[in-house]
């Protein structure tokens, strides 16, 4: 099997480098702030270890990534594919939502996805455990514990043995939507989607404390 397209175009090149199965996906790993093989695999949780091995390989001998210190960092040739992987993501956001299917509603990577984007100034100064019960997830989770202990932020899948402060509970999907810009989070509680239990003030605070994802401002087509 052919490894190049055989031309000169830049376009070929570059899609011999990025366009490999999972490829973009562990570009956009290390460009979230993964770097660390573990963590990259959370972002990834369906491509095997071999495979990220080799891809991460495949991305250091080309240039875009340096392994040192057990860390994999992103090159400037790495970097500068951040404005690639954010307008695939724009284009996919406004276009290609029509294929989401059952299947994509991965509930710990939503939650993997939530957790590195805590806005820690937000949180109160005390430390709050946030239980989510989310149903539907095509991995077969459902119980996630966010500890938000300014600065820090952990996501922990098993019962971490802190006090509850707030339980949210719902389906998977209505989680996604809110995540990617298609739902408010008071508005899904509001109309039954979501339930919320816990102090007033720490669930009206609740949703200020996430920034959503980095596509949910992107508008969609007429």
């Amino acid at each position: 099997m052919t490894t190049t397209y055989g031309q000169f175009c830049p376009v070929a090149m570059a899609s011999e480098v990025l366009t490999e199965r999972w490829t973009p996906l562990v570009v956009r790993e290390l460009l979230c702030g993964s770097r660390r093989f573990n963590d990259l695999r959370r972002g990834v949780p369906l491509m095997s270890p071999a495979l990220l091995s080799k891809r991460l390989k495949t991305l250091e001998r080309v240039g875009v990534v340096e392994h040192r210190g057990g860390e994999y960092l992103l090159t400037p040739a790495g970097e500068e594919l951040r404005t690639v992987i954010e307008s695939m993501g724009v284009w996919g956001q406004r276009w290609a939502r029509g294929d989401v299917v059952a299947k994509h509603y991965d509930a710990s990577l939503l939650m993997w996805d939530i957790h590195r984007n805590v806005d820690v100034s937000a949180l109160p100064a005390q430390r709050v455990v946030v239980h989510f019960h989310l149903q539907g997830s095509s991995d077969r989770k459902s119980h996630f514990w966010l500890v938000l202990d300014s600065p820090t932020v952990d996501l922990c899948l098993t019962d971490p043995g802190h006090d509850i402060d707030v339980e949210v509970a719902g389906h998977i999907t209505t989680m996604v939507d809110y995540w990617m810009g298609r739902a408010d989070f008071m508005g899904a509680v509001k109309a039954g989607d979501l339930s919320v239990f816990g102090p007033r003030p720490l669930v009206r605070a609740l949703p200020t404390w996430f920034t959503r994802s980095l596509f949910a401002p992107v508008p969609l087509p007429a």
